[in-house]
């Protein structure tokens, strides 16, 4: 495992929100649910990316673009034209003055538009929402700028066809399938970005291809429950102490130790969000010795009790 995907590995999509949207001009999706992260791909024609605090993008066929929440966009022909659905922050779908849209639910996927599947010249988009945020994507989210626009063919076309197509389906563990596949293009769409030439990745990113301060991230990412010193990475680096620690804080920006509390916090977030494992055994899996170890670490880091956390990342309701 590498490490961007070892990032994207904890908050993987789980029960996305997808819309499939078939679409002739005029027409404009506000887009207003605030979540942490969103794919929009082009399977035919055309259309603008207009987000409130970037310039627009027009993006094509094969394109792909990542918006970083929770701020607001528009997706549309054209980057003048008014609204006919908005998407809220509960993902319901409503038209601009709040009456019902007249759109198909699916399987997790909502199709939505002016124009039936068959017609040609009609624009084909794909939207995936990331609607929870998972506590191991901040450190992604953190190097991302507000919009990546990746270029058809830099793009996986077939993952976005892939995509579409299942998306028009309507079969048992169809969620889960799509799930997934999104998984598969957002990690494609920013693989390629990041390795852009004009790209600015983080320093995490570029210290993967380093013979040592990558094998030590891997180290960190796959063996977070071993109790790891400076000296035990070091020595499984074949590097001195402070070799290893002026070298991983030249290429990563931060102390190995330091990267080291901060993933495994992350991890027991994600897992106290996601799972209903004891505080105990979440703290041996993330290498802590109890709970007590553990509850003390998050509460000074992150400003609250892991039980405090639990309960403000519990699922809510939605009306659908």
């Amino acid at each position: 495992m590498d490490v961007i995907a070892g990032l994207l590995d904890g908050p993987r999509a789980r029960r996305a929100f997808l819309l499939r949207s078939v679409l002739v001009p005029p027409w404009s999706i506000r887009v207003q649910d605030e979540a942490p992260l969103a794919l929009v791909a082009v399977v035919r024609g055309h259309a603008w990316v207009v987000p409130d605090k970037a310039e627009p993008v027009r993006i094509s066929k094969g394109d792909a673009v990542v918006l970083r929440g929770p701020d607001h966009y528009t997706v549309a022909d054209q980057p003048a034209t008014r609204p006919q659905a908005l998407i809220h922050p509960d993902q319901s779908c409503t038209s601009l003055d709040g009456g019902e849209l007249d759109w198909q639910a699916g399987t997790g996927v909502r199709t939505w538009g002016n124009a039936p599947d068959g017609v040609v010249e009609a624009t084909l988009l794909v939207t995936g929402t990331y609607v929870a945020r998972g506590a191991i994507s901040q450190r992604l989210l953190a190097a991302l700028p507000p919009v990546v626009h990746v270029q058809y063919p830099e793009t996986d076309q077939t993952l976005i066809d892939v995509l579409a197509n299942e998306m028009g389906k309507d079969q048992l563990g169809q969620q889960a399938v799509l799930d997934r596949l999104l998984d598969l293009l957002l990690v494609s769409t920013l693989r390629a970005w990041f390795d852009r030439s004009d790209a600015m990745p983080p320093g995490w990113y570029r210290a993967q291809s380093d013979p040592v301060v990558g094998r030590a991230l891997l180290l960190i990412q796959h063996n977070p429950d071993r109790p790891w010193t400076l000296a035990s990475l070091a020595a499984a680096v074949g590097m001195s102490r402070a070799g290893l620690a002026r070298r991983f804080g030249n290429l990563v920006g931060e102390p190995p130790m330091t990267f080291l509390t901060t993933w495994r916090l992350a991890l027991a977030a994600d897992l106290l969000s996601e799972t209903s494992d004891t505080l105990d055994h979440i703290a041996r899996q993330v290498g802590y010795s109890n709970a007590f170890a553990l509850s003390a670490a998050f509460r000074r880091e992150r400003g609250m009790s892991p039980r405090e956390h639990r309960l403000a990342s519990a699922p809510r309701t939605s009306a659908q």
